[in-house]
């Protein structure tokens, strides 16, 4: 994720643009349902969560039918609240130098608004555990009486959680999944399947290849579960249906574009017959993009790229015909969180997990959706 190149740009100042920093990522959709609860679906099948940050059909959240377990106030405990006199927080776990999280706050902030919130409370956790702990304990000490987190990691928030139950304050969490038990620590998870995501890249990459070529795989941060998901869902789908596709390397970009077209350099030294490459997002992507021009070859066609956010960077090359497939991870989750927040304070059960359907851009629609991209 980076600063918006303009979707019209050479393909050289498109891919050499000033570079972005940390990649966003959501979070793990595919960890066990936590802690049995009650059944009721808490969303009908393609709900959607409208309004906020000028939200339009095109790029408000889809939510999945949900099934399995639910959270209530009455089981959740904790006193009912109003929006219109409540403190509300939210955790931002990395900086906002991207167009996800710069989207995902923007989001929060819009709704919240919208939503006639007495106060809502801000923090940026900068990429560092042990200040988010600190950001949602002093937010707590502010007089939050809810949450809105967006994990740095699944794991290591628990001192913040434990701080947030002891006062029973529901937390909403958006991105990136706790691998603690929902309607325990925390109420519900909102985001994304990051292992179907993989596996929609795959599909997208396969057809695209004619299911032939060698790849290279662009790894997220290393012991971060979207990384997992999202290379589980690639590698499972290749070697189910893609025999003719060969993994030649996988290397840690770390979500950054700078590293992911150093790491892509190294590899197109060594592996000089790539033909494809698969970023676990975009900023990665776009990196890989500037690596293949430095190494003389077109983006696009003599060495394919494929990767999973939905920035408009990315889809404006596609549109150039720099690019070959994104699949998208919708980041706008002020509305979906707000809601599911209103839904559980009026007594109504949530699900503990509410996944969103992701859109996608290929060559065949990223010209007529290139504006639904954020």
């Amino acid at each position: 994720m980076s600063p918006r190149l303009p979707s019209r740009t050479s393909p050289l100042a498109a891919a050499l643009g000033r570079r972005g920093a940390t990649g966003a990522l959501v979070l793990v959709a595919t960890a066990s349902l936590a802690l049995a609860g009650c059944t009721k679906p808490a969303e009908p099948a393609g709900s959607t969560a409208g309004g906020g940050s000028g939200a339009t059909p095109d790029t408000a959240q889809v939510t999945q039918a949900a099934s399995g377990p639910t959270c209530s106030l009455e089981e959740y405990k904790g006193d009912k609240i109003d929006l219109a006199d409540a403190v509300v927080g939210f955790s931002q776990s990395e900086k906002e130098d991207n167009p996800f999280r710069i989207a995902e706050t923007q989001s929060i902030k819009d709704e919240a608004t919208k939503q006639g919130v007495k106060q809502l409370l801000t923090t940026n956790a900068q990429s560092t555990l042990s200040k988010q702990i600190s950001d949602i304990q002093d937010m707590i000490a502010k007089g939050a009486q809810a949450l809105i987190v967006a994990p740095l990691n699944s794991d290591g928030l628990q001192p913040a959680l434990e701080a947030a139950r002891a006062k029973n304050i529901p937390v909403i969490t958006i991105d990136r999944q706790l691998t603690s038990g929902a309607c325990d620590t925390y109420v519900t998870f909102l985001g994304s399947n990051f292992v179907e995501q993989g596996k929609r890249a795959a599909q997208q990459l396969i057809k695209g290849t004619g299911g032939q070529g060698k790849v290279a795989i662009l790894l997220g941060t290393s012991g971060n579960g979207v990384t997992t998901d999202r290379t589980k869902g690639f590698v499972d789908e290749i070697k189910a249906s893609a025999p003719g596709i060969e993994i030649v390397a996988q290397q840690t970009g770390d979500f950054a574009r700078d590293k992911g077209q150093q790491v892509t350099e190294q590899i197109l030294q060594s592996n000089k017959d790539v033909t494809a490459i698969y970023a676990e997002n975009d900023e990665m992507g776009l990196g890989a993009q500037a690596a293949i021009i430095s190494a003389g070859k077109t983006p696009g066609t003599d060495i394919q790229i494929y990767s999973v956010d939905g920035t408009k960077n990315a889809v404006s090359q596609i549109v150039a015909g720099q690019y070959n497939g994104v699949i998208e991870s919708n980041p706008r989750f002020g509305p979906l969180a707000f809601d599911t927040l209103k839904k559980f304070e009026s007594g109504e059960p949530v699900g503990q997990k509410i996944i969103i359907s992701d859109s996608e851009y290929d060559a065949t629609n990223a010209k007529d959706k290139v504006n639904a991209a954020y």
